[in-house]
């Protein structure tokens, strides 16, 4: 992060949702900021359900104007771990996984880490389809965009 220290304190939730795994995939986040709320998503006609947890949550960090305190809440346990546990070790075995093999998803992981590089970031997991509210109208979100993507097509 930069030497600024940030001021806003923004809360992000994100989901991904895919149809069949490749599939058309959607992605979702919701910002809140204070008693202002933000909601994203966008979907691909061809992904997959990690590829859309990743994108929500670069595209919830983009959406931020400047550096701020952030906590993320995410359902992906790859997403989560992946930008804790997992991250550090790739970039020092030049994105390469324990067992040698290209890391998945390489792009979207260096897109993610540029992005949470500007913020001070808190990363939390809550269990999806458990009732948190607003992972669960991320979900919603997330399935709305591809089905809207699914109707441009015809």
């Amino acid at each position: 992060m930069s030497g600024k220290k940030p001021h806003k304190e923004v809360e992000i939730f994100t989901d991904g949702a895919c149809v069949g795994n490749p599939g058309p995939g959607g992605w979702a986040a919701i910002l809140r900021y204070k008693n202002v709320v933000k909601e994203i998503s966008g979907a691909e006609p061809y992904t997959t359900n990690n590829r859309m947890e990743l994108t929500a949550v670069i595209e919830a960090l983009k959406a931020l104007k400047e550096p701020c305190k952030v906590t993320i809440c995410t359902d992906s346990q790859y997403v989560q771990k992946g930008i804790t546990e997992w991250l550090r070790r790739w970039k020092e075995r030049n994105w390469l996984s324990t067992s040698k093999a290209k890391v998945k998803n390489v792009d979207l992981w260096k897109a993610l880490d540029r992005e949470a590089s500007k913020h001070q970031v808190t990363w939390k997991w809550v269990r999806g389809h458990s009732g948190v509210r607003e992972n669960e109208r991320c979900d919603r979100l997330a399935k709305e965009a591809i089905e809207k993507m699914k109707k441009e097509w015809k």
